[in-house]
């Protein structure tokens, strides 16, 4: 008998729930002033990183793997290296990120895991002190 595993795309509710997932983070990050730093570090149209981040996040969360089918791999800390990340940066990215998951109404214990996920690799893409 073979195991099914699911995957934290599928749990979520897949491209739907990620879509709304990306939608509420990038409309937070332009509109909470505690993220104005972050939101700073964006173009003035956040389509193209909201679009770049949904594809990043179906592949990384287990579904289709649609950024490495366009873009090839991520690269994530090369991609980000023109944007000066520190602890602020990380911060509000991660809070922004957890506030998103909340208000979609992920359930706890999956945002719990993304959270720290979220946090490590957030982290990750930190290239300055401070």
């Amino acid at each position: 008998m073979e195991e099914q595993t699911t995957t934290t795309y599928e749990k979520i509710g897949g491209e739907m729930a990620v879509g709304k997932l990306c939608d509420r983070f990038y409309e937070l990050m332009a509109t909470v002033p505690q993220f104005k730093e972050l939101r700073a570090m964006h173009p003035d149209d956040l389509q193209g990183s909201r679009d770049k981040l949904f594809m990043f996040l179906s592949g990384w969360m287990g579904g289709p793997d649609l950024f490495v089918e366009k873009f090839g791999h991520p690269r994530l800390r090369g991609r980000h290296m023109p944007f000066a990340i520190g602890i602020q940066e990380r911060d509000q990215w991660v809070a922004c990120m957890a506030l998103a998951m909340e208000d979609i109404g992920l359930n706890e214990d999956i945002r719990k895991v993304l959270l720290g996920n979220f946090f490590h690799t957030a982290d990750f893409m930190r290239n300055r002190e401070g």
